[in-house]
């Protein structure tokens, strides 16, 4: 407010402007907020675009999409511009917008009470509620891991600590591997591991704020040498039967239950 105060005063010798384009050149003031400024105090023929506006247009006129987007903006600008009329153009701007904000409510709108009820598409139609459409949810990347789960015959299940940083920094999960690559070959190059029998289990999605990681879950039995793992402070052989205490990722204790068919629920778990 200080600084749309200042240059007021600086550039318009402290009188409001009276032209739109010099309103919207005020910091944090948009065209709908300058046509309703000026439509209100100078009576000219200007259109509101509010987000109450773009609601009761939106249902009177049954406008699909979410009105954030550039083409559903174009479309209500335009039917604000047409509707907005040259005489009382105050009362109108007022109206249209308390009618969105006290009767065309976004929940439970009181279409009995609304005085262009009998024009209202979405009355009409029943769809008073569907509209305007919500903002659409934003597609997230997906990531696709293979968990090696590997179960030597013991019963112990071969776990890695991850890096501290980053994606359940600290915390201790399955080797991870690439869907395109060989699993019996990697294994082989990484471990020196020979697979005695591989299945694979059903998906698992687990999603981030901004990733969806599609988990691949593959069951490997290999054979009994633990010599072959020689960085033990990174890998250790976890004993399920012994429910020692270890902090695991939602997924990695997910299909620890569902492989071993124990879990204490006294074990540390973090998402």
């Amino acid at each position: 407010l200080h600084q749309a105060a200042g240059l007021i005063m600086q550039n318009h010798a402290g009188e409001f402007p009276r032209d739109i384009s010099d309103v919207v050149a005020l910091p944090g003031v948009g065209r709908s907020t300058a046509g309703a400024i000026l439509a209100i105090a100078t009576n000219q023929c200007l259109p509101v675009l509010d987000g109450n506006v773009k609601r009761v247009l939106a249902r009177f006129h049954i406008i699909e999409g979410w009105p954030g987007s550039a083409v559903i903006q174009k479309r209500l600008w335009a039917l604000a511009e047409n509707l907005t009329p040259v005489n009382r153009v105050a009362e109108y701007t007022q109206a249209i917008m308390d009618l969105g904000a006290m009767v065309c409510i976004r929940h439970n709108p009181d279409c009995a009470q609304c005085p262009v009820q009998p024009g209202c598409l979405a009355h009409k139609t029943s769809r008073q509620h569907e509209l305007p459409y919500p903002r659409p949810k934003k597609q997230l990347p997906v990531r696709r891991k293979v968990f090696a789960i590997l179960e030597n015959r013991a019963g112990e299940i071969l776990l890695e600590q991850r890096p501290p940083t980053g994606i359940w920094g600290g915390l201790w999960s399955f080797p991870e591997c690439t869907p395109e690559q060989d699993i019996e070959l990697w294994l082989k190059k990484q471990w020196g591991y020979t697979v005695n029998r591989m299945e694979y289990k059903s998906p698992l999605p687990h999603t981030f704020s901004h990733f969806r990681l599609d988990i691949i879950p593959v069951h490997i039995m290999v054979d009994d040498s633990r010599t072959k793992i020689h960085d033990t402070g990174r890998y250790c052989w976890y004993r399920p039967a012994e429910n020692r205490l270890i902090g695991m990722a939602t997924p990695v204790r997910k299909l620890m239950q569902q492989i071993t068919g124990r879990y204490s629920p006294q074990e540390k778990i973090n998402g």
